[in-house]
């Protein structure tokens, strides 16, 4: 038996605004419904963000396990750092406070709905 991941789904409270900041990030093309916004790139899994009215941003790292989080991989940590402020994303970590046990160290970030996730040398 095989497995392939074809999807990965975020919630948000501001659909908009959430598949925005990932569209702006990642580039591609998004499909609209009113509950669920697509975003297709190329080499990736399909990003579905999920309208849920109750999703609270969480305070993450303070205290709050999180459920999971995104890894991207990048040639260049220094640009990709700045077109993710630019996108509307958030350091969770100050640049020089990287995730020593992930592979030559990680960037943390979160999503303008609060989504964790790093950033990364390829």
């Amino acid at each position: 038996m095989k497995f392939s991941l074809t999807s990965l789904i975020v919630d948000t409270a501001d659909l908009e605004s959430e598949s925005s900041f990932w569209h702006r990030l990642l580039g591609g093309s998004v499909t609209r419904t009113p509950t669920h916004h697509f975003l297709q790139t190329d080499g990736l899994p399909v990003l579905v963000v999920q309208y849920a009215p109750e999703h609270a941003s969480p305070r993450w790292p303070d205290g709050i396990s999180q459920q999971m989080h995104v890894d991207l991989a990048t040639d260049d940590v220094g640009a990709a750092d700045k077109r993710v402020l630019e996108a509307g994303g958030r350091r969770l970590r100050p640049t020089d406070d990287v995730v020593a046990s992930a592979p030559h160290g990680s960037r943390v970030y979160a999503s303008p709905a609060g989504h964790p996730f790093c950033l990364r040398s390829a």
